[in-house]
């Protein structure tokens, strides 16, 4: 289940100021001029998303809202058992009045919030620009820098360690470096670092967290925001497929399988490359 914790982008247990600078953070993101320039396709989800942000804004940022909401989130766990007694007529009534109006703010929460347990709705839009160029440094030491895969498709792929569906498509990102990395497609992962960093994790655990799935493609540290502001970068994960020239040809939003690598490399391959508009 999705909730408007992970929507900012942060922990449960964030201070009410972390959770002001994650909402203004995702705000520069989705702002209009931002998205003015992007496909129809990309600004409908970018207005989606924002909407979404606001909602969870109005919640999170409201400390007796909040309140109100991690109750209802911990009203969904199952309770532990407890010695059980008989009850009297008057206590039941008071459980089942309690119980009602418990239901109804969860209810309540669930619209306001829109949670539910659906997938993520992914995008595939084709686009023709040029791809940002950037140096940063890698996880494992040296610089990452996009020019040196000139030649190459590359598959950059945008995560974080509190993205569910990051977590999900790394074994396939690892496994189609693996497969292709032979044939000319390079996979690199770009950690939104400032934002890792804003949740208390350090560098060490973000390589901590990859080495429990095996990725051993690159992964540049995106320390400041630049690339991800650069790139658009809407929900996490986007992941953007460049052309040999350097054009961004294809956008994915949401959680990539090793089919739609395999399908969009082939596809690319295939392609006549197409001069990137300047």
């Amino acid at each position: 289940m999705s909730t408007l914790y992970a929507l900012l982008g942060v922990e449960p247990d964030a201070s009410q100021e972390a959770i002001e600078r994650a909402y203004a953070r995702q705000r520069v993101r989705y702002a209009s001029e931002q998205v003015a320039e992007l496909e129809p396709e990309l600004q409908r989800v970018a207005a989606e998303r924002n909407a979404e942000l606001e909602r969870a804004y109005r919640i999170l940022g409201d400390p007796e809202r909040r309140r109100q909401y991690d109750s209802s989130l911990a009203g969904n766990k199952a309770p532990g058992k407890a010695p059980q007694r008989g009850l009297t007529p008057r206590e039941r009534w008071f459980a089942v009045a309690g119980a009602l109006v418990a239901v109804g703010l969860i209810a309540l929460f669930w619209v306001l919030t829109g949670q539910n347990d659906a997938p993520q709705r992914q995008a595939m839009s084709e686009v023709n620009r040029p791809a940002p160029l950037f140096a940063a440094p890698a996880l494992d030491g040296g610089t990452v820098r996009l020019e040196d895969y000139r030649g190459q498709v590359v598959l950059l792929n945008f995560w974080g360690t509190w993205c569910e569906p990051c977590k999900r498509e790394l074994p396939a990102l690892q496994a189609a470096h693996e497969q292709l990395g032979g044939e000319g497609l390079a996979v690199i992962g770009i950690n939104l670092t400032d934002d890792e960093k804003l949740q208390g994790r350090s560098e060490a655990q973000i390589a901590a967290f990859l080495s429990q799935f095996g990725v051993t493609y690159p992964i540049a540290l995106d320390l400041e925001g630049s690339i991800t502001n650069d790139y658009r970068v809407f929900p996490l994960p986007t992941s953007f497929f460049i052309d040999p020239e350097g054009a961004i040809r294809y956008v994915h939003i949401g959680e990539l399988t090793l089919a739609d690598v395999q399908a969009t490399f082939i596809r690319m391959r295939g392609e006549t490359p197409r001069r990137s508009p300047t």
